[in-house]
């Protein structure tokens, strides 16, 4: 059974519309099909499917990316990973059912999955904890990690969580440090990692596996300091205002793909990534095999710096470059603009000074 969203009414009507017309029963009896007004009624839907999904609000896109049908990590790890060796635990205190992780291989390479699962029905989401990881989870993903860098082996991650578990247990073994240090180690990897954004990349519970070479996103994917919801709260004291925080937080990825915080968008077939799943799948392993191929000549050390001056860049016009000197490590590039801005600021006085003389030479000429 389909699930349809609010703003999907009328397609959900004609797609009905199309199943009873498919049916040879009719209401007397065996009838024949009406080929000719189902293909029309499916043109139809095609048209409108189009005509919605291309004038989606920030909101209405939020609510795409949490879709139940939309394909999760464990689909895409099936899908595009070959020999795929599922790895459990942190070794300090369980395993986390809410990130899939291990190693597998695509386009004969060896590589690190890890996914943030949601759970595919209600028994598998309240196992999987609806994606939102514990601090076991972002352990047994830093021991991975290492072990990957150890090995040469690149690293792929699948982000979808509302965000980190925020429950009182989670707290009490390290939440906010588990994070932190899975961003540390996703940071300072010597090895090319990519993070694909499938659905929600919900705080720093997204962050946490998302500080990577390469940041791509679904279109209809979102990623955000915190929900819509939990932004109209503290901003407006009023969830309702939804839309009006989504608006505001620039969360969709055409926002976040003109800001510069991320590096691709992969679009989505009409109608959302759960209208036709396997195509999905097969742009995202393209992507990631295109992606991995970029690295394979850079060294160890270049991939770090990459990494680096990638995240270092983000609000400011040129970023970071390697230094020719060693001792400075990465010297920051100034765009022109930028550089007379700089130069007016530190020489004012000269400029102000060289201002009243004109405006005096004017001033005695005409008088």
């Amino acid at each position: 059974m389909k699930n349809y969203l609010e703003f999907e009414k009328e397609i959900k009507a004609l797609e009905e519309e199309v199943e009873s017309l498919k049916s040879p029963f009719g209401s007397e009896g065996i009838s024949e099909v009406d080929t000719k007004k189902i293909k029309t009624t499916q043109e139809e839907i095609n048209e409108k499917l189009k005509q919605t999904y291309q004038n989606l609000n920030s909101w209405q896109k939020t609510l795409v990316a949490r879709h139940e049908d939309r394909p999760k990590a464990n689909f895409y790890i099936k899908k595009i990973f070959n020999q795929f060796t599922l790895l459990s635990g942190d070794r300090y205190f369980g395993d986390d059912k809410s990130v899939i992780t291990g190693f597998g291989l695509i386009d004969n390479r060896s590589v690190l999955v890890i996914g943030q699962e949601k759970g595919e029905d209600l028994n598998t989401r309240i196992e999987r904890n609806f994606g939102m990881m514990r601090p076991e989870g972002y352990r047994k993903c830093i021991r991975l990690m290492k072990l990957a860098d150890r090995f040469k082996i690149p690293v792929i991650t699948f982000i979808d969580t509302p965000g980190a578990y925020p429950g009182i247990g989670a707290e009490q073994r390290g939440q906010a440090s588990a994070i932190a240090h899975s961003i540390e180690s996703s940071m300072s990897l010597t090895v090319p990692n990519i993070s694909i954004i499938i659905g929600e990349g919900g705080s720093g519970g997204a962050v946490a596996l998302a500080s990577s070479n390469k940041v791509i996103m679904l279109e209809n994917s979102i990623f955000s300091v915190i929900s819509p919801e939990g932004c109209a709260s503290i901003l407006w004291r009023d969830p309702s205002k939804s839309l009006q925080a989504a608006e505001a937080m620039k969360m969709t990825s055409k926002d976040l793909l003109n800001l510069g915080i991320i590096d691709e968008v992969i679009p989505e077939p009409v109608g959302g990534a759960h209208r036709d799943a396997d195509l999905i799948a097969a742009d995202i392993k393209h992507s990631i095999i295109k992606n991995l191929r970029s690295f394979e000549n850079f060294s160890r050390e270049e991939i770090y710096d990459h990494r680096k001056a990638k995240f270092l860049k983000i609000g400011r016009d040129q970023g970071f470059s390697k230094s020719s000197d060693p001792d400075t490590g990465l010297s920051y590039k100034e765009s022109n603009i930028q550089k007379i801005k700089s130069h007016i600021i530190e020489n004012k006085l000269i400029y102000l000074g060289i201002g009243l003389v004109f405006i005096a030479g004017i001033v005695s000429i005409l008088y």
